[in-house]
């Protein structure tokens, strides 16, 4: 059964398509999994709250609602009048989750599909903060970021973010399941963070190694790593191969291999585009 009744006008400039399938935001609901009893829950683009329903049900006080669309914002305070102060009026790029006052909290939301990428790469930067998020996402994004490595999906954000998380593809969403339907399947992640604190290589380097790699995907890594970093890494056993060939840990040998070799000295050298 879907949810059919419309409140608030889709905006295209915003990515908006809003999720009517009952069974998916029941399966989507039911994936997001809190640390500890007490750990907050933050919504993402709650947007007409068809997941932010079953979120308040399971959370009650401890969900928090990020929403940057006037118009649902005031059809979410008004479905919503529970939420009060916790509906906050904001983009989450801007948003300061310091003023949660909780050392973690777990993430959940239907993603702008425009802006997605960006808040993959924001998660990661938040990692110490994010035990677990569970996302709806464009499909082509979804299996990027779940990549294993020898496939042609594997790449940057493949790379970047499963070196501080374990990630799932939990089931595909066709068109019909929005409302307005988008022009491309759609799929749920779960993000886990794994057990990894800290990178055994230089960070900054190790980013810049992932990123000039894949920016010249179709190149062997001696010649992309040599247009990034300026160095000559064909004396490595990685050389011939390209970047999708290669997981987290074959990269982290890959820049403990490059510290200290002329270009790659301390992840001094200017990082390329970012590409996801």
């Amino acid at each position: 059964m879907a949810i059919t009744a419309h409140k608030v006008t889709p905006k295209k400039r915003m990515g908006q398509h809003f999720l009517v399938d009952q069974e998916a935001i029941a399966r989507i609901v039911g994936a997001v999994t809190p640390p500890t009893p007490e750990a907050l829950v933050v919504e993402i683009g709650p947007g007409m709250g068809a997941i932010s329903g079953g979120l308040l049900e399971r959370f009650g006080e401890r969900l928090h609602c990020l929403e940057v669309d006037r118009e649902a914002i005031a059809y979410l305070s008004a479905r919503f009048p529970t939420l009060g102060e916790r509906l906050h009026a904001t983009d989450c790029l801007r948003f300061d989750y310091d003023s949660l006052g909780v050392p973690e909290f777990v993430l959940v939301g239907n993603l702008p599909y425009n802006i997605s990428s960006q808040i993959l790469f924001q998660v990661k930067a938040l990692r110490e903060r994010v035990p677990s998020a569970v996302f709806m996402l464009q499909r082509e994004v979804a299996y990027r970021l779940a990549a294993r490595p020898k496939t042609k999906e594997n790449g940057i954000l493949s790379i970047l973010l499963q070196t501080y998380f374990d990630i799932e593809v939990l089931f595909d969403l066709p068109p019909a399941s929005f409302d307005p339907p988008p022009n491309v399947y759609s799929s749920v992640v779960r993000l886990m963070r794994n057990g990894r604190r800290a990178l055994p290589c230089d960070a900054l380097l190790f980013e810049q190694v992932v990123k000039g790699a894949f920016n010249q995907r179709r190149k062997m890594l001696r010649n992309s790593l040599e247009a990034a970093l300026g160095c000559d890494v064909s004396d490595l056993p990685q050389a011939t191969l390209r970047p999708e060939a290669l997981g987290v840990e074959e990269f982290i040998a890959l820049t403990t291999a490059l510290a200290g070799r002329s270009g790659a000295q301390d992840g001094a050298s200017p990082q390329p585009p970012l590409q996801a």
